[in-house]
């Protein structure tokens, strides 16, 4: 299961650093257009923008894990392993709970976006966002299996998950 892991990360990884380079070629077209040739093109603008809000939340969904999160934990690292199982348990459960409220009227704003098309290119903008209902089921999935593992008594640490285990002095790390 580990090597299928890695490979979906690493092909997910190259999906992000693919629109990236799309990005960017675009990017240089659109200056080279405007101030080398005189030209604007309004094409380029909705292209980059369309490339940056899939390799925001394609980046998220799929390539970051939890270690590259930007965590504000001085409370959480103030406690004992006990708490920080149930605080971390606790911020699972808003997490899940939050996207889960909120999934189906995204959908449904998303799916209304279906008779809308973009200015320009005149694509349908429920495929510009769509990418975020795909990063809203990430989220709660990658959540759901975060308070598992909290309640079974595993924690993510960098990316690999580690029991909980007894030392000496009775503390619980």
């Amino acid at each position: 299961m580990k090597p299928l892991t890695q490979w979906l990360r690493h092909a997910a990884e190259g999906v992000a650093a693919a629109m990236l380079v799309a990005l960017f070629a675009v990017f240089l077209v659109q200056i080279a257009a405007r101030y080398v040739f005189n030209v604007p093109m309004g094409w380029t603008v909705e292209v980059c923008l369309t490339l940056w809000l899939w390799i925001v939340f394609w980046g998220g969904a799929f390539c970051l894990r939890p270690a590259d999160h930007i965590r504000f934990d001085v409370l959480y690292l103030s406690v004992n392993r006990p708490t920080q199982r149930i605080f971390g348990a606790i911020a699972a459960v808003m997490i899940v709970a939050a996207f889960a409220v909120a999934f189906l009227p995204t959908f449904d704003y998303v799916a209304f976006y279906k008779i809308k098309r973009s200015n320009t290119l005149g694509i349908r903008l429920h495929y510009v966002f769509s990418i975020y209902l795909l990063f809203m089921l990430v989220v709660i999935l990658r959540y759901s299996g975060v308070l598992l593992n909290f309640l079974r008594g595993r924690e993510e640490v960098e990316g690999k998950v580690s029991a909980y285990t007894r030392h000496d002095e009775g503390s619980i790390t």
